[in-house]
Formats: structure tokens, C-alpha cells, sequence
């Protein structure tokens, strides 16, 4: 019996960092972007957002992850996370945001009318 708690001990650690290593790669996947975060948003290094890279919805671009998906809404430009089928909204995008990573024009490219 002890051997058997023991097994069942590693593999829920082994659960936890695995999902903690997704998360992390989720997290630094997303903005690769450093710099900048002061009007006029100048000095950025990276890539901006790949915004073809993410999928088409009926309501915006959808970013899958490895434990969250990234939704974005194409009209108002919330940003929500989408994790274990439970979706919290995060906020609309910075003005860094808007300069840097151009999600209005990435948005009316693929067919959306923003509003933000």
C-alpha cells in the first residue's frame, strides 16, 4: 500500500510541473516583445504578435496554447484567457499594445470592424 501512494504521489507532482511548464510557455509565447513601455512606445526589441498564426472565430483570433488558449474579441479588443474550459476576461489593449503590436489593423485584415 505504501509503494502505491508513493506512485500516485509522483505522478500528481509530475501533473503539476508539467502543467507549470505549459503555463510558463504559454505565457512567454504570447509577447515576445521588450521595451517601450512608455509613450511613444519607442525602443521595442522582439517580434511583435503573429497575428496570422492565430485562429479565425466567429468573434475574434483565438491563440491555443499548451494550457491556455488566448482569445481575442475582433470588435472590442477584449483579451480573455481561455483555461481548463473556463474563460476570464483580462483587459482591452494597451496603447503600447496598439503601437507595437497593430491588433486593429491585424483585426480589420481578417475581416472585423473594431471598435476600440
Amino acid at each position: 500500500m505504501n509503494i502505491l501512494i508513493k506512485v500516485f504521489a509522483l505522478i500528481g507532482v509530475l501533473c503539476v510541473v508539467v502543467f507549470m511548464v505549459g503555463l510558463y510557455l504559454d505565457i512567454k509565447d504570447f509577447d515576445q516583445t521588450k521595451g517601450g513601455y512608455e509613450p511613444p512606445y519607442t525602443g521595442v526589441t522582439g517580434a511583435p504578435v503573429d497575428w496570422h498564426s492565430m485562429d479565425l472565430t466567429a468573434t475574434g483570433l483565438v491563440k491555443r496554447g499548451h494550457v491556455v488558449n488566448v482569445i481575442v474579441n475582433g470588435t472590442t479588443g477584449l483579451i480573455s484567457f481561455e483555461i481548463f474550459k473556463q474563460q476570464v476576461d483580462w483587459q482591452v489593449f494597451s496603447g503600447r499594445a496598439l503601437v507595437v503590436h497593430k491588433p486593429r489593423e491585424a483585426l480589420i485584415e481578417r475581416g472585423f470592424e473594431p471598435t476600440f
